[in-house]
């Protein structure tokens, strides 16, 4: 009897799963692209050469799995979509943050902190002062980029007029940001990291301890020997009575400008969400700006013109207030001087500066997907888990492969969530507490996407700062330090903590009580 061949329907073939050489070739290609990049355009590759490179990898990516594993189309395009969204969070808050800018300086908000700031803040110690003031203040938000898009900015400010090297200045900033934003419970990382490792966030908290505590001190110290290199023998007192006489001239100096800040903080504090914090700073640097900057208002509004005619009345009436506000939040803010330093120093902000960073993290978000809709970025995952041999290894695996996640997938929470899913069964497999495992996904995966300029971390501190990630990378010397600190400790089976066989493994979610 003749058995007809069951024919498999084309759309229910099983594709192939990638090889690892084959993996890589979307890696080596976009290793290759932005190095030529940074070889020819230098700290403008963010301008759209990066964005290309990641565009054409992205694109070889899906070629090569579609030609060659048979990968639909449509499957690939969804993954790229799926990760193009989660960056859209990102994209809007850099937005926002870009009008908050424009709004604080136009409202003489980071006018008066620079001017208290030269005031107040010796030189020789303003590296070290600069990274601790971030880390309180991202301790009490819980925002590593709430912390750098407001007090930071501020910060910049005073060591462009001190004479600091920026990449120093934004090095402490960032420092500070992300140890605070790691030691907070209100941090949305640091909530996931135990999330994903299946502990709570007071233990994950205290048992990075181990790791963050030696890394920031060992940095407020590096940036305390800078800081006498670089403070009061560079300080040009010229540039500092310049500065203080123009915002004196300009702006309107005054305590109650802190109130708007103030409230931003607060109301991170409080667990209102990023964007409609951000955005009511934003609204309120506007109002501030109309009722204590007015000369400033009428200066950029220029001469009002006679009018007839009702509606030509009304927007007489408007447009001197209006325009300068908008004009403010969309393209920056705008001032014209002799001096140099002045101009570079409040000509910032505004959300169209912003466009070409938004552009660059929806293409690092297309790399992504494409490399994992063809399922090279779960290949050469797993390869790194096969060359686990023991605790060590097994630690340094994961922050590798966090690391890596933040190079390729360009995203920190994605740098947390995979390889916290992927790693989970090999951490019980070796007898090791959740608490490791977190520990290990934050120390990595939080802390170094800042210092990739196409990941959503480091193209937004590298346009809200005006500092290049690569300029500022050698000097974010806790970010350097938290992974390699983590290793050390794996490397010597030191607060390495494992599970007591003769105890419920659940009582790890009550050790902080």
């Amino acid at each position: 009897m003749n058995q007809e061949k069951e024919v498999i329907p084309l759309d229910q073939e099983e594709t192939k799963e990638p090889s690892l050489l084959v993996s890589l070739i979307p890696i080596v290609v976009l290793m290759g692209l932005l190095i030529t990049n940074i070889l020819v355009f230098g700290d403008a590759g963010i301008d759209g050469s990066n964005q290309l490179a990641l565009l054409i990898a992205g694109a070889l990516a899906a070629f090569i799995g579609i030609v060659v594993y048979k990968i639909k189309y449509k499957d690939i395009e969804d993954q790229v979509i799926k990760s193009i969204g989660v960056a859209m969070q990102a994209s809007i808050i850099l937005l926002i943050v870009g009008a908050l800018i424009g709004m604080w300086i136009i409202s003489g908000i980071v006018p008066t902190m620079i001017y208290y700031g030269l005031l107040l803040i010796n030189p020789t110690v303003f590296l070290p002062v600069s990274c601790i003031v971030c880390a309180i203040v991202a301790l009490a938000t819980g925002s590593s980029w709430s912390t750098t898009g407001t007090v930071g900015i501020a910060l910049i400010g005073i060591g462009t007029t001190l004479g600091i090297p920026l990449g120093m200045v934004a090095g402490a900033i960032i420092s500070g940001a992300y140890f605070g934003d790691k030691m907070s419970p209100l941090s949305d990382t640091t909530n996931l990291a135990p999330a994903m490792a299946g502990t709570d966030v007071f233990t994950h908290i205290r048992h990075m301890m181990y790791t963050s505590g030696p890394a920031i001190i060992l940095a407020i110290i590096g940036f305390t020997i800078l800081g006498f290199f670089y403070g009061q023998g560079t300080v040009n007192q010229e540039n500092i009575n310049t500065v203080l006489n123009v915002i004196n001239d300009k702006f309107n100096i005054g305590l109650h400008l802190f109130l708007v800040p103030l409230a931003v903080l607060f109301m991170v504090y409080k667990r209102i969400p990023a964007l409609p914090a951000l955005l009511i700073g934003t609204i309120l640097g506007g109002i501030f700006a109309l009722i204590f900057q007015p000369q400033l208002i009428a200066s950029m509004a220029g001469e009002a013109k006679e009018t007839e005619g009702f509606f030509q009345a009304i927007k007489a009436y408007i447009e001197p207030y209006y325009r300068p506000l908008m004009t403010t939040a969309y393209g920056g803010f705008v001032i014209e001087t002799d001096n140099e330093l002045i101009n570079k120093l409040f000509n910032r902000g505004g959300m169209a500066n912003m466009l070409s960073t938004v552009w660059l993290i929806l293409m690092a978000m297309v790399f992504g997907g494409a490399m994992e809709g063809t399922g090279m970025l779960q290949k050469i995952a797993n390869s790194i888990l096969k060359l686990v041999r023991g605790t060590g290894s097994l630690i340094g695996a994961t922050l590798g492969s966090c690391i890596f996640m933040n190079m390729t997938a360009c995203d920190q929470y994605l740098a947390i969530v995979v390889p916290g899913r992927m790693y989970k069964d090999a951490y019980k497999k070796y007898g090791l507490k959740p608490k490791n495992l977190s520990r290990a996904l934050e120390d990595s995966g939080t802390v170094t996407s800042v210092l990739v300029p196409w990941n959503s971390g480091g193209a937004y501190n590298s346009i809200t700062l005006g500092v290049a990630t690569l300029t500022y990378l050698p000097f974010c010397f806790f970010n350097i330090l938290s992974p390699l600190v983590s290793a050390f400790l794996a490397g010597f089976n030191l607060t390495i903590e494992r599970i007591d066989e003769n105890k419920n493994e659940s009582a790890e979610a009550t050790e902080s009580a």
